[in-house]
């Protein structure tokens, strides 16, 4: 029989949960469904990309991501355009006022959780980084 896990095992259980339930109600204010919020989050954070990059990110075939991409245009979340490197080649591109909605949903969130850092003394954060580092390093383990 296996020991039951600890509370803070529990609490990285309930993080995980209230991850998703944030993203879907991003989603929601979006008006976009879960595959296309990961699509734009990858245009956030890395900045215009080709479909094809888009795709192997994302895990899905090259067709399904012209339905993405086609759904994010329609919706004024993004925009397609020629790729200044390659001007045969095509770059999907975060709409500015789209980041700027996603962004004033996120900015508020991770600013109150990195604020809760502060209630804690250098020793402590050290200590707090050191655990998530490491549990971090056991999913990584764990996914093929």
């Amino acid at each position: 029989m296996q020991t039951p896990a600890r509370p803070p095992t529990y609490s990285l259980q309930e993080i995980v949960q209230l991850s998703r339930a944030f993203e879907a109600h991003l989603g929601q204010q979006l008006t976009v469904n879960l595959t296309d919020l990961a699509a734009m989050e990858h245009l956030i954070s890395s900045g215009p990309l080709g479909p094809g990059e888009l795709a192997r990110r994302l895990g899905i075939t090259p067709p399904a991501v012209t339905a993405v991409v086609d759904r994010l245009e329609e919706l004024g979340h993004a925009t397609r355009g020629p790729n200044p490197a390659d001007r045969r080649a095509v770059v999907v591109t975060a709409a500015p006022a789209s980041v700027h909605k996603a962004m004033s949903y996120l900015l508020p969130m991770i600013g109150d959780i990195d604020a809760t850092l502060d209630e804690f003394d250098a020793d402590e954060q050290a200590t707090i980084a050191e655990y998530l580092e490491r549990v971090v390093a056991a999913y990584r383990h764990h996914i093929p």
